[in-house]
């Protein structure tokens, strides 16, 4: 019979779940208290949670919030980081606040409903911020339609440069 304690930790953790889209599951087997709290306070500042949580607990409150992505990654000592927002940059927060530790070991990601392993957590973590990919991909469409307005101009503005030069070269005749 699971005791009141338990009942509230699995109704904080379903609310977590619920306000953060992002989850980043990690082992943190081997880490002091101290480290721990350094890789919290690094967090802190990307507005990115990490939390140590009991899996039995987690697997109640993803399966009541419907992420079923999530169980599988539950194994072992794990901890997780909570992040809203641009998925890429929680996930850079998360490598570069625990790359300085050694123990602690990327297990995968939940993004939305979706899951991702290790590997492609450390790809996410490498693509650029979601501003920069959408002026990038702004600057693809543009380019082809700029050049295009600069081939269509090119004729006119040959001729202009010709009827010029002919000024120029009757008038000096004249």
């Amino acid at each position: 019979m699971p005791t009141e304690a338990k009942r509230e930790t699995v109704a904080e953790l379903r609310e977590e779940l619920s306000r953060n889209p992002t989850l980043i599951v990690s082992e943190y087997r081997g880490l002091s208290v101290s480290e721990l709290a350094e890789v919290r306070r690094a967090l802190r500042k990307s507005n990115v949670s990490y939390r140590v949580v009991k899996n039995r607990l987690m697997r109640i409150a993803a399966n009541d919030a419907g992420l079923e992505a999530l169980s599988p990654m539950l194994t072992g000592p794990s901890a997780i980081a909570f992040g809203s927002g641009d998925e890429s940059a929680v996930a850079k927060a998360v490598i570069d606040a625990t790359k300085p530790y050694k123990v602690i070991k990327l297990k995968g990601a939940v993004l939305g409903n979706r899951s991702i392993d290790a590997n492609g957590l450390t790809r996410l973590a490498a693509l650029p911020p979601r501003d920069v990919l959408l002026a990038q991909l702004a600057g693809a469409f543009a380019a082809p339609m700029a050049n295009m307005a600069g081939l269509l101009a090119a004729p006119l503005r040959d001729l202009a440069g010709g009827l010029a030069a002919l000024i120029e070269q009757r008038g000096g005749a004249a």
